[in-house]
């Protein structure tokens, strides 16, 4: 039987991530909470609740975890409708909890990395309009520099937006966030303003803590043509364009080019100090005219590809590496800042996790500059219009009673992060059914 060991560089950061509105709980006053209140927007009429109870203090007990088992690292959010619950007023006991909240991720040794924006938003920024409102540009620029003020001391990484991406095609192409809309144009010009607010709070951010890290996290997810047809080509070839490519370059070259809408923002041209990469999976496209509510596309995995639980994920190892290889591109350090599979089981996330690493590896021996690795979640949560249907957390819980439950992913991840490598002894040990896998012949 082979043997070897997987080493990451020196410094390496191993972590987990999380969002506020997802664990915290009773976040009243954004629109998140709003739209959960609404019949039908929720699967199984879910509700976030307490969430993990973060908010009531429970974050100590699971950064514990985190610390126990070794994580260097964690990537948390801050709620925009906690510390700016109306248009003139800072809540500045909100901003002092996600103080002790830092300094609780310093005292046990291990790196913060804050999101200044994950989805949700306060209701008065929503009464305004919303990401549709060109005002919101500097009204997000003056949060992130009051945040930074306040929290600076304790966090150097700084992501201004999770998922832009994400964010527009949810809201505004049918997917189920909040506003809710199917209007393409709209979402293109969401998308566009959260670029410039993008710019304009890294502006704010490094003049007020000059040594600041600051990115966004972006969601790459590979498209691939299920057939060699014109209209199929010319559907993948678009989605990557918008999805894929839109947001990301515009920080590169200053040129905002969503194929439908392009504008010139020079202002947002070089305005990443890293890349934030959160990959979960690829899909095939193939053109279909007679679904017009998903933009005459039809939608699936590769054929054999291992899913996850609810069909939600397939296992792409290879879309990992194309995701890192795509990333390089931009000469920037680059850091995992999502990757998991939900998994009330935990048989998939251990194969889930073990392969990806294993392919991060490989591109990390490619000289790539990755600096560190997020897995999605710490522990279960709410997952947005899914509800608590999916369960990503390394720990589970029980978000009634607030138990956690520890998974064995829990082991695998902690001898990772401990040794700072994979080792033929953990595959063995805790997931041998991939060990042919990672140590073929």
């Amino acid at each position: 039987m082979p043997r070897a060991t997987f080493t990451f560089p020196a410094g390496f950061l191993w972590g987990s991530a999380t969002a506020a509105h997802q664990v915290e709980g009773n976040n009243l006053n954004n629109d998140w909470w709003a739209w959960e209140q609404q019949e039908g927007r929720i699967l199984n009429g879910d509700r976030s609740g307490r969430a993990c109870d973060w908010w009531a203090g429970r974050w100590r007990e699971d950064f514990d975890r985190a610390h126990e088992t070794y994580q260097n690292a964690h990537r948390l959010s801050v709620e925009w409708s906690r510390i700016q619950p109306e248009p003139d007023r800072w809540d500045e006991a909100a901003l002092d909890r996600y103080r002790q909240m830092l300094l609780g991720l310093k005292e046990r040794n291990m790196t913060a990395m804050v999101t200044l924006h994950h989805f949700s938003n306060p209701l008065w920024m929503v009464e305004m309009g919303g990401w549709e409102n060109d005002a919101v540009i500097e009204l997000f620029a003056a949060f992130s520099r009051r945040v930074v003020q306040a929290l600076g001391a304790h966090c150097r990484f700084w992501i201004t937006l999770n998922e832009p991406n994400v964010y527009m095609s949810g809201g505004y192409l049918g997917g189920g966030f909040p506003p809710g809309k199917n209007d393409l144009k709209a979402g293109l010009r969401v998308l566009l303003n959260l670029l410039k607010a993008h710019a304009a709070a890294y502006q704010a951010i490094h003049e007020t803590q000059s040594d600041a890290q600051i990115g966004i996290a972006h969601h790459w997810r590979g498209f691939l043509p299920a057939n060699r047809g014109l209209f199929t080509r010319f559907d993948t070839n678009l989605h990557n364009k918008v999805f894929n490519e839109a947001f990301p370059q515009a920080l590169a070259t200053g040129k905002f080019d969503a194929v439908l809408l392009k504008d010139a923002v020079p202002q947002a041209k070089d305005t990443q100090d890293f890349i934030g990469l959160n990959y979960y999976t690829r899909e095939v496209i193939k053109f279909d005219l007679s679904n017009k509510a998903d933009m005459y596309t039809q939608r699936s995995f590769p054929r054999d590809a291992e899913l996850s639980e609810t069909g939600f994920i397939s296992s792409d190892p290879e879309g990992f590496k194309q995701c890192i290889k795509w990333g390089r591109q931009f000469n920037k350090p680059i850091y995992i800042t999502e990757n998991g599979a939900e998994d009330s089981k935990d048989d998939f996330r251990r194969k889930y996790l073990l392969e990806h690493l294993h392919a991060l590896w490989h591109m990390v021996n490619h000289n790539i500059p990755v600096k560190g690795y997020f897995h999605w979640s710490l522990v279960d949560n709410f997952e947005w219009e899914r509800g608590w249907s999916q369960r990503f957390g390394l720990w589970g819980i029980d978000p009634i009673t607030q138990l956690r439950s520890r998974r064995k992913s829990v082991d695998l991840y902690a001898e990772i992060c401990r040794t700072n490598s994979i080792t033929s002894e953990a595959v063995e040990k805790y997931c041998p059914e991939v060990y042919d896998r990672i140590y073929p012949g």
